[in-house]
């Protein structure tokens, strides 16, 4: 064997101990078994969500059959903030459970979005969390969604009376990027900001720290990366209220376990201006 040979096989073996031993750090970070507390602003918006829940708003999602939807859903069943919570999208969702009952479902082609401006008349609050990858939907399929789709969605709900607008984005998200992914991000959030809401809330996570059924293995390291790295690493909100901008940090975490999912998008008060 060639001295090349051999240095390159030494290499090659000191890098898969190296991978085995950071998964199994990254393992031992997601053990279920070791309860660990996160911040939370619950205690703090409990008066505040009294108040919001005493207004008799209604609400609409977009994107509730995506990962951040679901949760948002889930919190805000549990929450009971709005006397009324539509769910839009291409197709009907099936839930299970009394809490689902009184859920409002609309089927539209976001194709043809004009003709299905009457679902987004009549909310207080608006939560987008559309979206896809141009892995899943190649790049022209990225941006009709992520950019198209949502656009249009915003510019119904604001015509419909919409007074809130609370959007999922991505960190670095910034519309001169030359990278189509955050270029794209960039680009719906000033077009929405254009739009000029009562209040817009800009939401940019990293990783999402979920099992998603078409993981792959780079998500897999760096899920477990970013949840060992949790508790000092945050994501970014931005409100702007009548064109006063705030940047507030927060991890977007309920306390309980390292296995459970962001509580993302809370509630509309979570960045109530004062």
């Amino acid at each position: 064997m060639t001295p090349c040979c051999s240095s390159l096989g030494k290499a090659a073996g000191i890098s898969a101990v190296l991978v085995v031993g950071i998964a199994l750090i990254f393992n031992y970070f997601d053990d279920d078994t070791v309860p660990v507390k996160y911040s939370s602003m619950s205690e703090d918006i409990k008066p505040q969500e009294e108040h919001f829940r005493s207004q008799n708003q209604s609400c609409f999602i977009l994107g509730a059959s995506g990962e951040t939807g679901k949760v948002l859903l889930e919190e805000l069943l549990q929450r009971n903030l709005f006397s009324r919570i539509t769910l839009i999208g291409r197709r009907k969702l099936t839930f299970e459970g009394e809490a689902y009952k009184n859920l409002v479902q609309e089927v539209v082609d976001f194709e043809k979005l004009d003709e299905h401006a009457a679902a987004f008349q009549g909310h207080h609050v608006g939560y987008c969390c559309l979206g896809t990858t141009r892995a899943k939907a190649g790049a022209d399929g990225f941006v009709r969604v992520d950019h198209d789709y949502v656009l249009k969605s915003a510019e119904l709900a604001k015509a419909g009376g919409c007074q809130q607008f609370h959007l999922e984005s991505s960190r670095g998200a910034d519309k001169d990027s030359s990278f189509l992914y955050l270029k794209v991000k960039g680009q719906v959030e000033a077009e929405i900001e254009a739009l000029d809401f009562d209040r817009f809330s800009i939401y940019r996570p990293g990783v999402l720290l979920v099992d998603r059924q078409e993981s792959r293995p780079g998500e897999w390291l760096a899920r477990k990366f970013f949840g060992a790295v949790n508790a000092v690493c945050t994501s970014s909100i931005l409100t702007r209220r009548r064109r006063s901008w705030r940047t507030k940090p927060s991890l977007l975490w309920g306390r309980g376990h390292r296995n459970e999912k962001p509580a993302a998008l809370k509630c509309c008060k979570l960045n109530r201006s004062h």
